[in-house]
C-alpha cells in the first residue's frame, strides 16, 4: 500500500514538472516562423484584420487568402503572436503601438496602401457637411490640425495637448461622435477617458461650430449604422472613404493621410 502511495506521489510530481515545462516552452513547440516578407507573400496566407476596417476591405482582394476578422486590432495582433495567423493588415500608427508593446513582431517596410481619413456624416445632411468642411479648412490654415497631429504622432507626441480657446461657448447644443476607442493614437481609452488625435480634431471642429462634443464608444462596424440611423451625428474612427460606405453615409473633406501596413512575426 505504501508503495502504491509512493508511486502515486511520484506520478503527480512528474505531471507537475511536465506541465511547468510546457508553460515555459510554449507546450514544447517553437514559435511559428514568419513566411510573409512582402505584399506578394500574402497570397494564400491567413490574414488578420479588424472587422469592417479598410484593412478588412483590402484583404478581400488578396489571391487565395483566408481572412480572419476580429472586433479589435489588438486581438488580431495576439492571434499573430500565437501563430494562428500569418500577418495582420492595419493602419500604420496603431501598428507602431502594437509592435512596440509586443516583442517578436515587426512592420514590413513596404506600404500596403495609402488612404485618407474623413468624418462620416448622415447622408443628405449637407449643412453639417459644409459646416465641418469649413471648420476643417480654418483649422488647417491656422496650423491647428498640424499641431494636433504633432501632439499624437511623431517625436513630439504629448508635448502640446489641444485646449479649447478661452471663452469658447456652445450655443448649438451637443454633437454626438460615434467611435471605436481601440485604435491608438487616433482613439483610445486613458484613465477612463476616450482621447486621441480624432478626439482632439473633433473637439477643435466643435469649438469652431459651437457644439459640445459627446463621444459614444462602440464596435467599429456599428459606426456607419449609428450615423445612418441618426443615433450619432458623425462617425470618426480613422475612417477611410470607400464606395461601399458612401452608399450609407456622406463624408467630409479628408483631415489626414494614413497608410495601411503589414505586421508579421519578426524574422
Amino acid at each position: 500500500m505504501k508503495g502504491f502511495v509512493y508511486m502515486k506521489k511520484l506520478i503527480s510530481a512528474l505531471a507537475v514538472a511536465v506541465l511547468s515545462a510546457s508553460l515555459f516552452t510554449g507546450c514544447g513547440s517553437e514559435p511559428k516562423a514568419n513566411t510573409v516578407h512582402s505584399i506578394d507573400d500574402l497570397a494564400n496566407k491567413t490574414i488578420g484584420v479588424q472587422l469592417g476596417t479598410t484593412g478588412d476591405i483590402f484583404a478581400e482582394d488578396i489571391e487565395g487568402a483566408t481572412i480572419e476578422r476580429y472586433n479589435k486590432g489588438a486581438d488580431a495582433v495576439q492571434a499573430l503572436k500565437q501563430g494562428k495567423i500569418d500577418a495582420v493588415i492595419i493602419d500604420n500608427e496603431p501598428a507602431k503601438v502594437f509592435v512596440e508593446k509586443n516583442e517578436g513582431l515587426q512592420i514590413l517596410e513596404e506600404e500596403f496602401a495609402v488612404e485618407e481619413y474623413a468624418v462620416a456624416i448622415k447622408k443628405g445632411n449637407t449643412q453639417l457637411t459644409e459646416d465641418i468642411n469649413g471648420a476643417l479648412a480654418e483649422l488647417e490654415s491656422e496650423g491647428v490640425l498640424a499641431e494636433i497631429q504633432k501632439n499624437w504622432i511623431g517625436d513630439e507626441a504629448g508635448s502640446n495637448p489641444y485646449e479649447s480657446p478661452e471663452g469658447t461657448e456652445y450655443p448649438n447644443g451637443t454633437l454626438v461622435m460615434a467611435t471605436n476607442a481601440e485604435f491608438p493614437p487616433y482613439e483610445l481609452v486613458e484613465n477612463n477617458e476616450i482621447v486621441g488625435f480624432d478626439v482632439d480634431m473633433m473637439r477643435a471642429v466643435c469649438d469652431k461650430l459651437g457644439y459640445e462634443l459627446k463621444i459614444e464608444n462602440m464596435a467599429f462596424d456599428s459606426i456607419i449604422a449609428s450615423v445612418d440611423s441618426g443615433k450619432a451625428d458623425v462617425g470618426v474612427a480613422g475612417m477611410t472613404v470607400t464606395e461601399d460606405r458612401l452608399k450609407n453615409v456622406d463624408f467630409s473633406d479628408p483631415y489626414t493621410t494614413a497608410t495601411q501596413v503589414i505586421i508579421t512575426r519578426a524574422d
